[in-house]
């Protein structure tokens, strides 16, 4: 495929349900390509045939190598990968590793999620921690400079939300963790919706641990997710949910754990899902990360121009750089009943309410919006249909 342009007869080959209908909800779950349908079949067939054992021993080498694949999409070692079978799961395990206690401070941005929220304040009320959100700046993403101002010696983590589920910001991650590391504190970033659709580097962001999911941008199966951990901050972290896998059993009244990432690991998994989500990273390799980025930028930028051109429909999309995500109300509509008259006409799109980002959509004064997310195999024609789909949603 051309180095700067993704091939759109090809992808589109391999996704045959993006040929029927406008498909705009990659981040919620995407359509996965047919390789990563493949892989995951194929180990399913296998798995009837001699068992789920020998199957998963056949594959040995192949899961292996999975580590490395998801390394070089996250600009991380392959010791510093973990599997999951969420981006909750691998969030919820990083966190309940952090060690808290009375008096500590956490510091969340106003556009976090629900899903992080509430087991941060669940933690917090056990532990005496406090939870506080650093304000946004005039753009909508985090102020650095308001961040600055919080921090100090009792704040030991940082839990930042890459992109926020109810629009297209993308929050300045480098900037937010130079400064989290001059106190010591620990950056926790959930990059659920970043992975796949840009460039998500641990090093080069500078983050400490970040958490992801195989069902959205990445196009890989559902019940996968992916955690990587900076192999400088394991020894900080207090893993709690451990097993035979991520630990030994060295004596009737001793253990040891894994001193890499998989240590966040457990060893039972669905072997299927593990070798989709592989071959989903090498899916996007292969295309090149910038590439998609391009292409799924320019597919967001054409359905918000569309949009914001159109009468009592109002784009609430934020930030001053800004990715896939993009969200509207349609005046006197509600943003379900949206929804379903763009299902009738074959768009496909989600929506995200208040209590999903409460800080944030609270502060603008939103109870609900509609989510669209055009992915690279959704066709320029195709987004120009969405946005006339609209214009016919709130007659």
């Amino acid at each position: 495929m051309d180095a700067q342009v993704v091939d759109l007869r090809a992808v589109r080959a391999d996704t045959p349900a993006a040929l029927d209908r406008v498909f705009l909800d990659s981040a919620g779950s995407s359509l996965p390509p047919a390789p990563v349908l493949e892989a995951q079949i194929g180990h399913l067939r296998r798995e009837a045939e001699v068992g789920g054992y020998l199957a998963a021993a056949e594959r040995f080498d192949d899961l292996e190598a999975g580590y490395g694949v998801l390394a070089e999409l996250l600009g991380a070692a392959p010791d510093e990968i973990a599997f999951s079978d969420s981006a909750t799961r691998s969030w919820l395990s990083a966190f309940d590793a952090v060690p808290l206690a009375a008096g500590d401070r956490v510091l969340v941005t106003e556009v976090e999620y629900a899903g992080n929220a509430v087991p941060l304040l669940r933690r917090a009320e056990e532990t005496g921690a406090t939870v506080e959100a650093v304000p946004s700046d005039a753009h909508g993403q985090v102020d650095v400079a308001a961040l600055r101002e919080l921090l100090d010696e009792r704040v030991k983590l940082v839990s930042l939300v890459h992109v926020p589920t109810n629009g297209g910001l993308v929050n300045p991650v480098a900037e937010v963790a130079a400064a989290a590391h001059e106190v010591g504190a620990l950056v926790l970033l959930d990059a659920c919706q970043s992975i796949g659709q840009i460039p998500v580097r641990l090093h080069d962001l500078g983050v400490d641990v970040l958490s992801g999911t195989g069902r959205k941008w990445l196009r890989g199966p559902r019940g996968t997710g992916l955690l990587a951990v900076r192999r400088e901050v394991l020894h900080r972290l207090r893993p709690r949910l451990v097993d035979l896998h991520s630990g030994s059993w060295t004596s009737p009244t001793a253990y040891g754990l894994r001193d890499d990432a998989r240590v966040f690991e457990l060893w039972e998994c669905s072997i299927a899902a593990k070798l989709g989500l592989v071959e989903a990273a090498r899916y996007a390799l292969a295309l090149g990360v910038d590439t998609i980025a391009a292409e799924v930028g320019d597919r967001a930028k054409r359905l918000r121009a569309g949009l914001a051109d159109l009468p009592g429909v109002r784009v609430h999309d934020l930030g001053e750089r800004r990715c896939g995500l993009v969200t509207f109300t349609v005046d006197g509509v509600a943003a379900p009943d949206v929804k379903a008259r763009l299902a009738a006409e074959g768009v496909t799109v989600t929506t995200s309410s208040v209590g999903s980002t409460r800080i944030d959509m609270g502060r603008r004064g939103l109870d609900e919006v509609v989510r669209a997310s055009p992915h690279y195999f959704v066709s320029p024609e195709q987004v120009d249909q969405a946005v006339e789909a609209v214009s016919r949603s709130g007659r």
